[in-house]
């Protein structure tokens, strides 16, 4: 065999030391062994190397050292075989190396080969750096990233809990080989991984390189998805094409870099140049590793620098757009929204101060500016370094919002004069393409617009292979090489992705149709589009209907009418084409387009009433001119005929502005009274909306002037806009948007009334546009109203507008852009995914401030407090999404509906009352007159209406029989992709017994048993959770703690367990119960004191069943059980008999099964053995939502040692599949706990490690158990038996910790004069005594807050105050900090120490308004956000009453008071707050309801119901209304039967009754929770309270 390979060298450093090529190992061998002579060669590598290349080299080196002529004494040739992963790469990582050398005996002349990732290189690296103060050592990389990143340029590290690569040296190796064909066994993922690093080392240094990899993707691509038998590549004449050009590119990046490193050793300045995209990429990777790999990371920093540099006025878009449309050619994501991004874990920690936070580390960095590598063009920088950024610039870039920054009061704007030009047209751009593409010859398109919808245009023509691309001018010029309609079925499995482009999904879908069937040859059997969930619910039935008619075979993959499609190679056959074209115009042009490469000549008849947007058919026809084509339209008609040919393309064809993207700078002058000229849109455009200046702005009262090929516009006096009555804008609907903006503030005429009609087609859009404006308009506080084909909106001065406002944009960049507008006059105008507007202007916010001159902030948006990951569940979870219901008739979806949006904040929509308002007939009538074929198709298509109009921030309840239809189950399981459908569940007799009085719905026609045998299979199939809404379940429908959790954990807000914290220990008991249901009871002293409940699926058995493998339903009915018992996250865990459960070790498949249903179930915690399947643990994890994984590792054979390398190979394992890692081994002596505890101190040290359980099992193992911090599991002596040999209860670990020191004894206190008869000392001692904690709480009575106070609160065994009266005001000047709740109130009833900046200090807190509004929440769920409210008294608990209110989100609240002045007081305290003073308690003011909520914080003495008392607030009748649910509090301590509350259960029994006792243990609660980091045992503490109370009382 011949060894002697063709190489390509590379010189760094002054030697040639860089060998390139493919198949080197017996080149490697020979090279290392003739040139660094050694007494020892050690490679070390990994276990996922060492299976590929270890025995080769094994076998290449003793070849190499049997035939040469050495010293007698021949080298020894060793291995190392290390694990792999980030996690090896840390110090101990480094010891182990160096130990395994220093037992071999190696010396200083021994050469060490690192063969892997940049894991190994980084590592081998430092170890040869340091050991014998230096040997020699040689990189062999085997993936792209290590070979043109990681390998070349001598930086060798280590990571440390502080961070990555921050202990190491520089340390250049003897060689670098890089063969390439070690990347035919790297997965594309590693690939694709690497060429984020060739791609930003061309973007950065070479252009030419650069455009190669742009135009040559799929060819690269083709050399590792292609094996090299026989050794194919190593000589230049078997090399293939794909081959040289990935073996050229890589070459050209490597060299590069090492022309850098050449210069810059020690990176002091232009090395830095190779960290593009690392700024912002590492701080990305810090968040999301193991998750996401560090190239795709780079990727999205790549475009956040590049934006950066566009938002400094430094780069331009183009070179943005290209960056994007060249990282994406090789599959890595550009954006934190890529699914890849959005499932891992972490993804919620990507705010933006904790990415400026991570970045602060950075080494690059100098001060507290922030250094990154600016771009001036593609393939130069702007600075031969890295340049220094201001933190505001970067956190505008990362935010996913933008707002306007206005000051209404400057007077600049008044004289400014913007000149600019707009990007250009969307829609000439997707034709020019279309039409370049299908043309022959060359043409150079100028001016195209660089977005999204084009970027996806030309992808799916490349996929299509149906012209090729190339860029001149840098970017400016798009060079497009025709294929003459020649075109392709892209390769098998392979779709088209058109994310929400609609316009080009409407014209690729008649340009796929022309594929001939020839060209399905060695490619898919058909084309495959599709786009994203809103893309999937737009239109495209008629022209697919159209396609159809004329013989193209579509198929509708998923919805009726909608993307995805299969469109089948069959070609065009033309002839007379019929198309309905009064929804879109877009149609239309699609065929007009395609039509000259029928079969037949085409003419094309326009059917089905008025034809939509007339100028856009005109643009294309004047396009196809230009390229060659003559259409003609029949005078009078609309009928056109297109003759058949070829289009020939011109030399060059340059493109028009965008006129609708110009409206918003034009508005921008009128809105602000400014002068705004934009160039090319003129007159002569081809476009309709150039005419809204014109037609609209100049009604408006702006000074428009137009030439031919420009447009200024000069607005009136800043609020002197015109109202314009009725303007008819079906020529420029898109511009809609912009005029409403602008009619907001428009004043005049008949009511302020901008009257926009003729843009019906605006409801079929990227959003429901006229839906979406009317909703935005009003939280301005605009009013509108909407017509059938437009809407009317009444201006109002702007000045009163709703300042704040935060926009949906619906993910429409006509929505984000128009509000953008109106933002400009209205301060703290929030527009959220600001990202929208890429799809035609990627650049506006920038040129909003560089080209307008308007300041432009980030926003960050809060976020859902959980980390997503995401058939059962949902991958990607939206946590905005709504909520849809379905399931049987009389499964309690309304009921179920309205208490979970009142929980969720959230409007309802029953789908039944929007059918009924929609159609203006109630369902059994419709049903009646139509029949059900006619109401289900009707009821689908609401459905669609519903989620297009209301697919965030709702629930909605669908009708039962949504899922009898192919087609509604369609949508339903396509929204169930991203969004939650929740199937309602109920015992189906009791579904029987109810509809049998029912009668608002029409009859069934056939028994209802029958009917959900029918359903059933469909709800699970449409569903992705299920809710049990079991009345037999503890006696009653679902409560609303119940649905709360429920609803809140899949739009998430999960109920996990609070203490799986840094610093804080949490503990879960484990029920060994087969059945549950007697235990629930129990389930208070259970629970006492842990932090979770795991459920043992393995251990129940139903009743009747004969095998050990319970059923679905009857675990389902268990975990509602269960969850309705308590309020703690569940564990749900199933374990197999071999791993020491009780489900058979053979039923892996059942064991998933029902993991999954536990997803559907919205269980907290799902707990998974790793030594399942690794592929099933994935599959599970990519759709587990916002539930937890708790991967486990139990060992049962004994043998386990903490310190070897299985138990780190396991633990990397969890961590990267889990979210909790769990790994439970046997300890035979105290030993073992020392080395558990040594083991998870060091993990615990690694960056971003995730939270662990590690626990030795039996007696010896009880000490781990005591120390483990990570949810302990524990038992309880009324469980039938322990999970576990070993296990303790919570009381016990609690002593135990207090006998090692963990726990110290604290002592608490209650503050104020008098107290002797306080309750307080009861509540907090009872519930320290039940949970085995050794603290106390005592009285301490003072005259005043004086020294005893000050000497307490000093005291190092102080743990916390309750503060009472006199000294709730005087306790303040003592304390460090206030809360928020504290400082709005104005006093402090609650004294913690904490330790904020490592020093203790005392933070002052008030749980009175807690225990107020829990008090109120407990007892009246059903009220949610009370409509009005009322607070009797002025003074300190008012104060905290009504804080509590406003939190509740009470719409009025009545503040009543004897002495007004102190309630007017009380009134300008809350400014925000809808407080509201009455002076009578008679009657409620005339435009406010009566209260459902009262709370009276004076005295029981100081009210009466007796009218002849004098003195007393006289409580009347009046103040209840006796019909509505309520809930009255009475803060007065004593009596427990006060005038009010007597007076309430006398005239209002259905309301709910609260003493003050009750309040004070609420609030208690509270403070014990705040104070020892545990729920209080409420069941336990309140008994012992009342029954002193009430023995006193």
């Amino acid at each position: 065999m011949d060894t002697v390979p063709d190489i390509l060298k590379v010189s760094i450093l002054g030697r040639e030391s860089i060998h390139c090529g493919f198949h080197l190992i017996p080149y490697i061998a020979r090279t290392v062994l003739t040139t660094l002579p050694a007494s020892v060669y050690v490679l070390v590598t990994d276990t996922n190397v060492a299976q590929f290349y270890l025995s080769a080299f094994e076998e290449a080196f003793s070849a190499e050292i049997n035939k040469a002529r050495l010293s007698s004494v021949k080298p020894r040739f060793l291995s190392r075989v290390i694990l792999p992963g980030e996690t090896t790469k840390c110090r101990e990582g480094k010891a182990d190396i160096e130990d395994f050398l220093l037992l071999e005996r190696c010396t200083r002349d021994t050469v060490i080969l690192a063969l892997g990732g940049g894991v190994i290189g980084d590592l081998v690296g430092f170890v040869a750096a340091t050991f014998m103060r230096g040997v020699r050592f040689v990189q062999v990389p085997t993936t792209l990233l290590a070979m043109v990143d990681s390998s070349v340029g001598g930086k060798t590290a280590i990571d440390t809990p502080a961070g990555k690569n921050l202990i190491g040296a520089f340390w250049q190796p003897e060689y670098i080989f890089i063969d390439a064909a070690f990347l035919e066994s790297l997965p594309e993922r590693e690939f694709s991984n690497g060429m984020a690093e060739v791609v930003k080392t061309a973007a950065i240094w070479d252009e030419t390189e650069f455009t190669s990899l742009e135009t040559n993707a799929q060819l690269i691509y083709n050399a590792i998805r292609t094996p090299s038998t026989g050794y194919a590549g190593r000589h230049i004449g078997t090399r293939s094409t794909s081959q040289s050009l990935l073996l050229s590119v890589i070459r050209g990046s490597i060299y590069v870099k090492s022309h850098i490193v050449t210069i810059d050793e020690r990176e002091t300045g232009l090395r830095n140049l190779v960290n593009f995209g690392h700024t912002i990429g590492h701080a990305i990777e810090a968040v999301l590793t193991p998750h996401m790999l560090h190239g795709e990371c780079v990727s999205i920093g790549m475009i956040f620098e590049a934006e950066v540099a566009r938002g400094m006025g430094i780069l331009k878009q183009v070179a943005v757009g290209r960056l994007v449309r060249c990282l994406r050619a090789y599959g890595l994501p550009v954006s934190l929204a890529d699914q890849r991004v959005s499932r891992c874990p972490g993804a919620r920690g990507l705010g933006v101060d904790r990415l400026l936070d991570i970045m602060r580390v950075d080494k690059k960095n100098s001060g507290p500016q922030k250094k990154v590598v600016i771009l001036s063009r593609i393939g130069a920088t702007y600075e031969q370094k890295a340049t220094a950024v201001d933190d505001a610039l970067i956190a505008k870039v990362l935010s996913e919002a933008a707002t306007v920054k206005v000051d209404l009061s400057a007077t600049s704007l008044a004289t400014q004069h913007v000149k600019m030009a707009t990007p250009g047209s969307k829609s000439i751009s997707n034709r020019a393409l279309v039409l370049a593409a299908l043309a022959q010859g060359t043409c150079r398109l100028k001016n195209l617009l660089h977005s999204d919808d084009t970027q996806v245009m030309m992808a799916a023509l490349q996929e299509l292979k149906g012209a090729s691309f190339a860029w001149e001018d840098g970017g400016e010029t798009l060079v497009v090489t025709g294929g003459a309609g020649s075109l392709q079925v892209p390769t098998a499995g392979k779709e088209i992705y058109l994310g929400n482009a609609g316009t080009a999904a409407r014209f690729l879908t008649t340009v796929c149709s022309l594929v001939s069937p020839s060209a399905a040859t060695n490619a898919g059997s058909a084309t495959v589009i599709t786009g994203n969930s809103r893309m999937k619910q737009r239109p495209i039935g008629p022209l697919v209907d159209a396609l159809r008619a004329n013989g193209s075979e579509i198929t509708y993959n998923e919805s009726e009418g909608c993307l995805p499609l299969s469109i089948a190679p069959k070609g065009l056959q033309g002839g007379v084409i019929r198309l309905a074209a009064s929804v879109s115009s877009q149609y239309v042009s699609s065929i007009l387009l395609c039509a000259p490469y029928a079969r037949e000549a085409v003419t094309l008849e326009l059917v089905g009433g008025a034809v939509i947007s007339q100028p856009y058919i005109d643009m294309t026809i004047a396009m196809m001119r230009t390229f060659g084509v003559i259409v003609t339209r029949d005078l009078g008609t609309d009928v056109y005929r297109i003759p058949q040919g070829t289009y020939v393309n011109p030399a060059q064809y340059a493109i028009e502005s965008d006129a609708s993207s110009a409206t918003y700078p034009l508005a921008i002058a009128a809105i602000t009274g400014t002068t705004c000229t934009l160039e090319n849109i003129g007159s002569e455009s081809l476009q309709g909306d150039a005419r809204f200046a014109v037609d609209v702005l100049a009604r408006m009262g702006c000074k428009v002037v137009q030439t031919a090929n420009e447009t200024t516009v000069t607005g009136p006096k800043r609020g002197e806009l015109k109202a314009i009555g009725e303007v008819d804008m079906e020529p420029m609907t898109d511009a809609f948007l912009t005029a409403c903006a602008l009619a907001a503030v428009a004043q005049g005429g008949e009511g302020n009334t901008t009257r926009i009609v003729g843009i019906a087609n605006q409801r079929v859009k990227e959003c429901n546009r006229i839906k979406a404006m009317i909703d935005q308009l009003a939280k301005f506080g605009v009013q509108t109203k909407e017509l059938d084909d437009g809407l009317e909106v009444y201006g109002r001065p702007f000045d009163t507008l709703t300042r704040g406002a935060s926009v949906h944009c619906y993910d429409d960049h006509r929505v984000a852009m128009a509000f953008s507008v109106l933002g400009t006059i209205v301060p703290d105008t929030i527009i959220e995914e600001k990202r929208c507007v890429e799809k035609t202007w990627p650049n506006w916010w920038d040129d909003l401030e560089n080209k307008i001159g308007l300041k432009v902030g980030g926003i960050e948006l809060p976020r859902a407090e959980s980390s997503a990951a995401a058939t059962s569940g949902t991958p990607s979870p939206a946590a905005s999404a709504s909520v849809i219901l379905i399931g049987m008739r009389g499964s309690g979806k309304t009921h179920v509906g309205t208490l979970a949006s009142a929980a969720l904040s959230r409007r309802f929509i029953d789908a039944d009352a929007y059918f009924e308002a929609k159609h203006n007939i109630g369902v059994r009538e419709f049903v009646n007159v139509n029949g059900w074929p006619a109401f289900r198709a009707a009821e689908t298509e609401s459905l669609k209406e519903i989620i297009q109009e209301a697919g965030t921030g709702h629930v909605i309840s669908m009708g039962g029989g949504i899922v009898e239809t192919p087609q509604a189950r369609d949508v339903l399981k396509n929204y169930a992709k991203a969004g939650p459908v929740v199937h309602v569940l109920r015992d189906i007799e009791e579904i029987v017994s109810y509809l049998g009085d029912e009668t608002a719905r029409p009859a069934y026609g056939e028994p209802i048993t029958e009917v959900f045998k029918r359903r059933k299979p469909w709800f699970v199939e449409c569903a992705n959770y299920d809710f049990i809404n079991d009345i037999t379940v503890n006696g009653g429908n679902a409560t609303n703690a119940d649905i709360s959790r429920f609803f809140k954990h899949i739009t998430g807000q999960p109920n996990l367990a609070e203490n799986v914290a840094a610093g804080k220990r949490s503990y879960f008991v484990a029920l060994t119960y087969p059945d549950v249901m007697p235990a629930l009871r129990h389930m208070p002293d259970l629970t006492t004191g842990v932090d979770a409940v795991e459920l043992r699926v393995d251990l129940l058995r139903a009743p009747d069943a004969l095998g050990a493998i319970p059923s679905p339903a009857y675990v389902a009915a268990q975990v509602a059980a269960l969850r309705r018992a308590t309020s703690l996250p569940i564990i749900f865990t199933v374990r197999t008999i071999g791993q020491g459960g009780a489900f058979p070790d053979n039923s892996e498949t059942d064991v998933f099964e029902l993991l999954g249903l536990a997803l559907r179930l919205g269980v907290e915690y799902i707990d998974v053995e790793i030594s399942a399947s690794e592929k099933l643990i994935t599959e599970l994890a990519a759709r587990k939502g916002f539930s937890q994984i708790i991967a486990s590792w139990h060992d049962w054979s004994g043998k386990m040692k903490w310190n070897e390398d299985v138990v780190r190979s396991k633990y990397a394992l969890a961590s990267r599949l889990g979210d909790i890692v769990k790994i439970v081994g046997k300890a035979d002596t105290l030993q073992d706990n020392f080395a558990l505890h040594d083991f998870v101190a060091k993990v615990n040290l690694q960056r971003g490690a995730k939270p662990i359980i590690a626990i030795n099992m039996g007696v010896e193992g009880q000490m781990s158990r005591i120390l483990n911090a990570t949810l302990s599991p524990v038992t309880h002596p009324l469980l039938p038996s322990k999970a576990a040999p070993g296990q303790l209860s919570f009381a016990q670990i609690q002593k135990a910790l207090n006998l090692l020191g963990q726990l110290p004894a604290r002592r608490y206190f209650l503050f104020g004069n008098p107290i002797a008869h306080s309750m307080s000392p009861t509540l907090h001692n009872a519930g320290f005594e039940v949970l085995g904690l050794p603290h106390t709480y005592e009285l301490l009575e003072t005259a005043n807050v004086g020294e005893e106070l000050k000497a307490t609160l000093a005291a190092p065994d102080f743990g916390g105050a309750s503060v009472t009266i006199p000294f709730k005001l005087d306790i303040i000047p003592l304390l460090d900090k206030l809360s928020p709740a504290a400082e709005a109130i104005g006093a402090v009833n609650t004294v913690i120490p904490v330790i904020e900046g490592g020093n203790r200090i005392l933070y002052g807190d008030n749980t009175d308004w807690l225990g107020i509004r829990e008090s109120i929440r407990s007892r009246a769920p059903s009220i949610g956000a009370p409509a009005a409210a009322l607070v009797i008294g002025a003074g300190g608990t008012a104060r905290a009453a009504i804080f509590a209110l406003q939190s509740l989100g009470a719409q009025r609240i009545y503040l009543f008071n004897r002495t007004t002045s102190k309630a007017q007081a009380l009134v300008e305290a809350f400014p925000d707050a809808p407080v509201k003073l009455i002076e009578t308690l008679d009657a409620w003011p005339a435009e406010g309801p009566a209260p459902t909520v009262i709370v009276s914080t004076v005295p029981a003495s100081a009210t009466t119901t007796d009218g002849t008392i004098p003195g007393p607030v006289l409580l009347p009748l009046a103040l209840f209304d006796a019909t509505a649910d309520g809930v009255v509090v009475d803060m007065a301590y004593k009596p427990a039967e006060t005038p009010l509350l007597m007076l309430a259960k006398s005239a209002a029994p259905k309301w709910a009754r609260v003493m003050g006792v009750e309040v004070l243990l609420e609030q208690g609660y509270v403070q014990f929770e705040t104070w020892t980091g545990r729920r209080c045992p409420k069941h336990i503490v309140s008994k012992s309270v009342l029954e002193k109370y009430f023995a006193t009382a």
